[in-house]
């Protein structure tokens, strides 16, 4: 289709779309008195109020509702937009959408009419100012207290206070020595052990290790917060070196003793403890570091031998106990026990023999009789239940004797199922009368409740023990031959 040059040039300089310029103020002013012009042709149906032949008149004397107020109105409102418009291409904001114009609800009479009582349409300026538009550019004025969260105007009392309420709250802002410090202080003022912590580690992070130990040094509560703080966090060179800085060397040794939890290893565990065996100790813990290493040492070397013997399956105790867990890193207690229960008959020479472990660690006699009671009830061998407890004096004579005292002997006795007849021979040890009875009777020991009411000759107790035993049992018919008995004086 063959166009002439005019015809070219008219149409690409056309377009039915028309381009954003600050010049649509006229366009709204056309607008406007079209407006006018169409509002005086319907105002036969717009329902005027009582006061719309009154005529309003502005602060420059022209009636409100006129075309020159419109336009002068329209003009102020537009040059407000303007600088506004200008203040959001300042800030560097390079384009925006323009706001839609919804769709009104308000009567074009009212627009000139410059209603302004409750009940009433609005004006066209406060109609635009209420319009509920979406906005597409960045909001720019937020009020200047919604950014003091992230403000650097606070003081250090300030901040604490803020810190201890959970807020956001930047400490960079203190940088010199006498800030930091009197931040510091500020916290521990406030007594809030997170609060102390935090600002310590503002403090770990911005500070040399020199000038924080020299400041932590002549404040107490907040080193302990940080000694504290770094065995949680496992920072244990800062300890060291905090340690070694204070002077106290026994902490610093403990802290390294402490670092043979990390290692899983057996051998390696057991060479690190020999390392700890010189530190600077007190004189007791040098003694529990050298146990604690003999300890380990000498499981290391059970574990292996029972290990080769469990798996041979050629000794009795592991094929009809097997073991359940490894020896290695339990407690000595736990060690004895052990010992008790698989290597009770061991030689003393042997590294397994409970005797053995009982001298090298100088374990008391009463621990030992408790943990070798319970390992051999356990295993139900009652004649070495019988021999712990059997003594010899100096002219061969045989004596039972406890050291934790009979009636401990009863209740593990009797934990571990062991039978009547043994039950009663022990609880006929006990020294003390109320409890051998108590005992007695909680553990059904009948002969030894009927014997001892009888030599305390209280018939009462008798008779009332006799309606607890079954109907014509061998025990019933003791009580009733000794309550017909003639040569017992009662008491009542």
């Amino acid at each position: 289709m063959n166009r002439t040059k005019g015809d070219e040039e008219e149409y690409w300089n056309s377009s039915k779309f028309k381009a954003f310029t600050f010049d649509d103020e006229d366009d709204e002013l056309s607008q406007l008195k079209e407006s006018k012009r169409a509002v005086n042709s319907l105002r036969d149906f717009v329902d005027d109020d009582d006061d719309d032949d009154l005529e309003r008149v502005s602060w420059s004397g022209e009636p409100v509702g006129s075309i020159s107020w419109s336009i002068k109105e329209t003009a102020s409102n537009s040059g407000s937009n303007h600088e506004r418009e200008q203040l959001k291409n300042r800030n560097s904001f390079s384009s925006y959408a323009q706001l839609p114009k919804p769709a009104s609800t308000y009567s074009l009479s009212s627009f000139f009419r410059g209603r302004t009582r409750p009940g009433s349409f609005q004006s066209l300026s406060d109609a635009l100012s209420d319009t509920p538009a979406k906005s597409y550019a960045p909001e720019l004025g937020r009020p200047k207290g919604e950014y003091r969260d992230y403000s650097n105007d606070w003081s250090p009392s300030d901040t604490v206070r803020r810190l201890r309420k959970g807020k956001v709250c930047s400490l960079e802002r203190f940088r010199s020595l006498q800030d930091k410090l009197q931040l510091l202080e500020e916290a521990v003022s406030m007594h809030d052990g997170n609060v102390i912590t935090a600002v310590l580690i503002f403090l770990k992070r911005t500070l040399s290790k020199e000038i924080l130990f020299r400041e932590l040094e002549v404040r107490q509560v907040a080193l302990r917060h940080l000694i504290h703080f770094l065995k949680e966090i496992g920072d244990q060179k800062l300890l060291w070196d905090l340690f070694r800085f204070l002077d106290r060397t026994e902490e610093l040794a403990l802290t390294h003793y402490r670092e043979h939890l990390n290692i899983q290893d057996p051998e390696k565990r057991k060479e690190f403890l020999k390392t700890c065996i010189g530190l600077p100790f007190s004189a007791e813990d040098s003694a529990h570091i050298q146990d604690h290493y003999t300890l380990l040492e000498r499981q290391i070397i059970i574990e292996a031998n029972d290990r080769h013997l469990e798996s041979a399956g050629q000794t009795e105790i592991f094929r009809k106990h097997p073991r359940k867990a490894s020896i290695l890193n339990m407690p000595l207690v736990t060690t004895l026990f052990y010992s008790c229960f698989y290597h009770y008959t061991e030689a003393e020479g042997t590294f397994s023999s409970p005797v053995n472990l009982k001298k090298t660690f100088k374990i008391p006699e009463k621990q030992y009789v408790l943990t070798a009671l319970a390992a051999r009830a356990k295993l139900r061998a009652w004649h070495d239940v019988d021999a712990l407890f059997t003594t010899k004096n100096w002219l061969g004579y045989t004596k039972k004797r406890a050291p934790i005292g009979f009636h401990r002997v009863v209740e593990i006795l009797h934990k571990n199922s062991a039978p009547v007849q043994i039950l009663q021979e022990y609880v006929n040890l006990v020294e003390d009368v109320d409890t051998k009875l108590n005992l007695a009777t909680k553990f059904k020991c009948h002969d030894v409740v009927i014997d001892t009411c009888r030599d305390l000759k209280d018939r009462q107790q008798l008779l009332a023990y006799r309606s607890k035993v079954d109907k014509g049992s061998a025990e019933e018919e003791k009580i009733d031959a000794i309550l017909n008995s003639s040569q017992i004086r009662w008491k009542n």
